[in-house]
């Protein structure tokens, strides 16, 4: 579904993205792992079009999307959940929802509002409240919900649980596993490799601007390079 070849993105002349390649497949959770620092957030901007890179192509259903207006994008169906959630504070949860079908022109946003009310709960009790007085988790709930409001085939998810309690953290990738068994294609970048190791079907490594893994699950679990440079510790 996503085809991303040989991506070079910049800071000024600090390359972040140093020649990525990788692949997501329809229907499946393909998770990106990495340390802080390590380029995740900057390859899911370049993705959605916030920043442009160098060099390279990403290509989504055949069509070629590097350096595309986050617009179009968007209307390509692909849908970015950021990291940190950053909700519209000022705005209400139903103002969110709305806004994230703003690259949409049909009649059934109304209707779709109401279906991420009965996913998520919690969001319709606070429908009139502004998005900046939820808490962490409800606020990623409503990142998640007003994405969804484009219809996305595919999900980008930066860092869901980050700053989460370990409660709501369950929560969120309880969602993701839904979201997925529902038929959306999602790629994950995570920091908590044990919960991601719970969900997703495929997983790159990204360390210093490049791909160093590439593999399953299993495989992951016992990489020495997963346990050197992303847990810390050299495989036993």
């Amino acid at each position: 579904m996503l085809e991303i070849a040989d991506i070079v993105t910049s800071y000024g002349k600090i390359e972040a993205l140093k020649g990525v390649s990788l692949k997501v497949e329809p229907g499946k959770i393909t998770c990106l792992l990495g340390p802080n620092g390590a380029g995740k957030t900057t390859l899911m901007m370049t993705v959605a079009g916030i920043l442009k890179p160098r060099r390279g192509s990403v290509r989504f259903e055949g069509r070629e999307l590097a350096g595309a207006a986050p617009r179009r994008i968007v209307e390509s169906g692909i849908a970015l959940v950021p990291e940190n959630r950053l909700v519209f504070p000022n705005m209400t949860v139903g103002e969110n929802l709305a806004a994230g079908a703003f690259a949409r022109g049909d009649g059934e946003i109304d209707a779709d509002i109401e279906r991420m009310y009965a996913r998520f709960p919690r969001l319709k009790e606070r429908s009139s409240q502004a998005a900046g007085t939820l808490s962490g988790g409800e606020q990623q709930m409503l990142a998640v919900a007003r994405a969804l409001m484009v219809r996305p085939k595919l999900l980008l998810m930066d860092e869901p649980s980050v700053g989460l309690a370990p409660l709501v953290v369950e929560e969120i990738f309880r969602i993701v596993r839904d979201l997925n068994r529902d038929g959306t294609t999602i790629f994950l970048v995570e920091q908590n490799a044990h919960m991601a190791l719970q969900v997703a079907h495929h997983f790159y490594l990204l360390e210093l601007g490049k791909v160093t893994f590439s593999g399953a699950p299993g495989q992951l679990a016992e990489a020495e390079v997963i346990q050197r440079a992303y847990l810390g510790s050299k495989k036993a």
